[in-house]
Parts: structure tokens; C-alpha cells; sequence
């Protein structure tokens, strides 16, 4: 029998016990699963060591190997959100709203799970983990297809997974992943329609794009993240400089990062030079447009593929803007609907930007590294969703259920 539609049967068997599950049940095998994710932290870091070899073998740059390290600190960062989705309100079996028709039913709303769950993702072992706890505490058994660079890392962390459930009592078939990292078998599970019921891509433009091509499962898309910075004429300029600083360098990898910084032309002279210095500090190339250029000459001349471009890498575009509404319209035509910042200290103006900015997260005088979902408070997070049916931004329990309607009669019959 073919291996996907192995997976895709067992998946489905493993969802039924799944969508049966007591919460204290689910609670407790991801408390124990924790547990076992840092007792295992040597055979994981060991893993991790292997594709790591391999990437720097291959000439991967060292902001795409960030997204691929772990180390003591991130497994155990990894466990802790474990954790945090144990402590979650489980959202399966709640009745979001109930009343009465005309005809005297009483109608509910009720959550229940979407069922298999398909991930495709690249780099990140840390995906690996986020997806099947996550799926697991909302009843959704999943199968997973993570990239060929972190092939070691992966198996390494869904054989703790699966050794941890079967050990409290639940099918490891709740969690399955796809060991052939070909295009060929990707596609296979992009059109496994019989089997799983959504496919959600975590990656790169390229993998998304191809997802949404080629799929015939129903997708919820996740985004890539060119992302922007407008730092505002009433802007107080050393907390911009900490937040661009942030947004940009301290971890370029993320899709949650900076790719370019707007700046109102009436702050452009005096905060160019220091904000340029700093970012050159943290080993940031700078990309500027005509205005950027007479104003630090040595930068390298922005063009047109800039304003498109999430570099994921130490490359930052910079344009000098003329008002708020230059730069709204340049976020609108050239982001991807990720995460927009604003710093200003005008009200006002900060309205306008929240308001007509069309993206999934929009931020005040804050960095955008904060749109992630164990930084909203989800313990963890299945992807950033930037469209706009379903779910969107940082995915965390709710998104992953669906509802049904349950009706309660007493006899009635339609006339």
C-alpha cells in the first residue's frame, strides 16, 4: 500500500479516538510530553548536530542556519510552550452561542475538530513540535512533511512524541511524519483529499506558491513576511531606533522581521546617520532609495525587488516617505499582509496607520518580532496566517477546530 495513504488511514482512525478525548486526559499527556522532550534533549541536540553539518556542507548562510539550530535553551523554550497549550482552555465541545428558532428548537454552535490536519514547513524543527501539540489538544491527529534540512532533527522529535503518547495511553498515529522529503511525495500529499482535511504551508514564497498551486486539499495559507518599520515625524526617535534594531537584527531569519524601514522626511536627516551606524553595527547591509543616498552616501542604491523582497537576512530597504499616507500606500502595495509597525506619538496619526494598514497584525510603537503565538499567549502556533477566510494571524487552538450546529427538539415537524 502506498506509504501516504498508510499514514492518511491511520491518521483518520487516530482523529476518532482523538476527537474523543477528555481535556484532562490531552493535559496531562502534554505535561508528560514536556517531560520527556528535555529527558530526550541529548538525542535531539545530537539529531539537530547532523543537519546542521549537512546545511554548512551545502553553504547554507548562517541566518537560515539560526532557523535550523536548537540548542539546550530552545528545546527547553520548546518544552515550556508544551506546557503553556496544557494550561490553554480547550476549545473542542464548547457551545459558542444557543437559541431558539420559531419552530421552537433550541440551535448551538458547537466546536469540534477539523480532523487531519497536513503540514508541509521547511527549517524550523521547532514547527514540528508547535504542530502536533497543537493539533493534539484540539483533537486533530496530523501528519507532518518537514523540509530535507532538517530531516535528523525531526524524526528525532516526533519519535519522542510518539513514544510520549503511546506511554499515556494515546495512538501515536495521532502524530505521523512523512520520512520522504521529495517534491514527488509532497505533491502526493498536497491531493490526499480523501484523508486529510486541511493542508497548511509553513515556508518559504516558493513552497506556499506551490502549495496553493498544486493542492487539492483545502489550504489555509500562511505568509511570507515583508514586513515594515515607519518611523513617523512625531516619532520619539531613540525608542525607533531600539525597535528597528530589534525588528531587523535579532533574528533576521523569522518571517516576523523587518525588510523595510519607512521614515517621514522630516526626521529623515537626523536619525538617518545614527539609525544607518547602528544597524551597520549589528551587521545589517543597507539598501537606501535617492533621498537615503544624499543623505548617507555610501549606502547601496535600493531598487525596484527591494520594496518586494523578504530577504531573511541581514538586508534592510530604507525609503524616505513624504506623510503617513505614502507610507500606508507603500506597505499596502508592496507587503504581504504580515505585520506593519507604526512609531509615533501622535494619536491620531497612529489611528489612520491601523486602520488602513491591510495586514494581519498592526503594531504601535512596538516591534513586529512580537507576532507569534507564544508571544500572544497560545503557548505555540501552527503557522501566521495572512489571508483572510478562517483564521488570520498567529494560529493557535481556535483556528484549529470547525463547528456544528447541534439541535435539541421536541417532536417538531417542518410545515
Amino acid at each position: 500500500m502506498n506509504e501516504l495513504i498508510q499514514k492518511g488511514k491511520q491518521a483518520k482512525e487516530a482523529a476518532l479516538t482523538l476527537a474523543q478525548a477528555k481535556t484532562k486526559a490531552k493535559n496531562q499527556a502534554l505535561s508528560d510530553l514536556a517531560m520527556s522532550l528535555i529527558a530526550n534533549t541529548d538525542l535531539i541536540l545530537a539529531a539537530n548536530e547532523k543537519d546542521l553539518a549537512q546545511a554548512s556542507e551545502n553553504g547554507v548562510r548562517d541566518a537560515m542556519l539560526d532557523r535550523l539550530r536548537l540548542n539546550k535553551q530552545r528545546v527547553a523554550d520548546i518544552a515550556e510552550g508544551v506546557r503553556q497549550v496544557a494550561t490553554l482552555a480547550d476549545p473542542i465541545g464548547e457551545v459558542m452561542h444557543m437559541w431558539k428558532n420559531e419552530a421552537e428548537l433550541t440551535i448551538g454552535k458547537q466546536r469540534v475538530p477539523l480532523g487531519v490536519i497536513g503540514i508541509i514547513y521547511e527549517s524550523r524543527p521547532n514547527v514540528t513540535v508547535d504542530a502536533a501539540v497543537l493539533c493534539f489538544k484540539t483533537g486533530n491527529a496530523t501528519i507532518l512533511r518537514g523540509g530535507s534540512e532538517a530531516f535528523h532533527s525531526n524524526l528525532a522529535l516526533v519519535s519522542v512524541i510518539r513514544d510520549s503518547l503511546t506511554n499515556s495511553g494515546f495512538p501515536a498515529d495521532a502524530v505521523q511524519i512523512v520520512e520522504n522529503t521529495s517534491r514527488e511525495t509532497a505533491q502526493e500529499l498536497m491531493r490526499l483529499n480523501r484523508y486529510l482535511d486541511v493542508l497548511i504551508p509553513r515556508g518559504s514564497a516558493r513552497l506556499i506558491q506551490a502549495v496553493l498551486e498544486t493542492a487539492t486539499v483545502p489550504v489555509i495559507e500562511t505568509g511570507t513576511g515583508n514586513c515594515h518599520v515607519y518611523i513617523d515625524k512625531d516619532a520619539q526617535l531613540e525608542m525607533a531606533t531600539k525597535i528597528i534594531v530589534n525588528a531587523k537584527a535579532s533574528r533576521p531569519s523569522v518571517c516576523n522581521a523587518a525588510e523595510t524601514l519607512l521614515i517621514h522626511e522630516g526626521v529623515a536627516a537626523d536619525f538617518l546617520p545614527s539609525i544607518i551606524a547602528k544597524l551597520r553595527t549589528e551587521k545589517v547591509e543597507v539598501r537606501g532609495d535617492k533621498t537615503v543616498a544624499t543623505i548617507v552616501s555610501d549606502v547601496i542604491p535600493a531598487v525596484e525587488l527591494d520594496w518586494e523582497t523578504e530577504y531573511a537576512d541581514y538586508i534592510l530597504a530604507i525609503k524616505v516617505v513624504t506623510s503617513v499616507d505614502a507610507a500606508i500606500a507603500h506597505i499596502n502595495h508592496y507587503g504581504t499582509k504580515h505585520s506593519e509597525a507604526i512609531v509615533t506619538d501622535n494619536y491620531f496619526t497612529s489611528q489612520k496607520f491601523l486602520q488602513q494598514v491591510d495586514a494581519a497584525a498592526v503594531y504601535v510603537n512596538a516591534s513586529t518580532r512580537f507576532t507569534d503565538g507564544f508571544e500572544f499567549g497560545f503557548g505555540a502556533e501552527i503557522g501566521i496566517s495572512t489571508q483572510k477566510l478562517h483564521a488570520r494571524g498567529p494560529m493557535g487552538l481556535n483556528e484549529l477546530t470547525s463547528t456544528k450546529y447541534i439541535i435539541y427538539g421536541e417532536g417538531q415537524i417542518r410545515e
